[in-house]
Formats: C-alpha cells, structure tokens, sequence
C-alpha cells in the first residue's frame, strides 16, 4: 500500500447464526429464490424488447388503405351498426 493506510473491514458473523442458517436450509432457499428471480427478469426483459422491436418494426411499416376499406368506408348505414356497439 506504499505507506498508505487503508481501512480494512473483515465481517465475523456469530458461528452459531451461520450453523442454524445453515440448518435450516435458509441458504438453499435464497439460492432458489434468487435464481427465480434472474430467470423472471431475463424473461421480463426478452418480453420488453420484443415489444420494443415489434413497435419499431410497425414505426417503419405503413399502412396503404385497400380498395376494400375505401369500399367499406362509402358505406350507407355504417355508423347506426356501430352506433349499436356490434364492433370493436
């Protein structure tokens, strides 16, 4: 440390909580708690990005009106039907 003086921690946990924990299994159920939650995380975090890709993708696609939805639009009537609540 060329003469520097650092402070150094060493954490000492009481042999008797470690044994009972120990024991107990709670250090197993830790290591399974934990990996279930990277495994939520990593599946949360491929959900968001596909959602991210699947928005660009649809930024960059546009949509071309059809001949069809010209023809549905100049349709008689149209609104009373909706009117109705028969679409959605």
């Amino acid at each position: 440390m060329n003469g520097r003086a650092r402070q150094i921690t060493f954490h000492v946990f009481d042999p008797k909580v470690v044994e009972d924990l120990l024991d107990r299994g709670i250090v197993d159920e830790w290591r399974v708690e934990d990996a279930e939650a990277k495994a939520e995380k990593r599946r949360r975090t491929a959900y968001e990005a596909k959602l991210a890709k699947s928005a660009k993708a649809a930024k960059k696609k546009k949509v071309k009106p059809t001949k069809a939805d010209d023809a549905a639009s100049q349709l008689r009537g149209w609104e009373e039907f909706d009117v109705d609540g028969l679409l959605r």
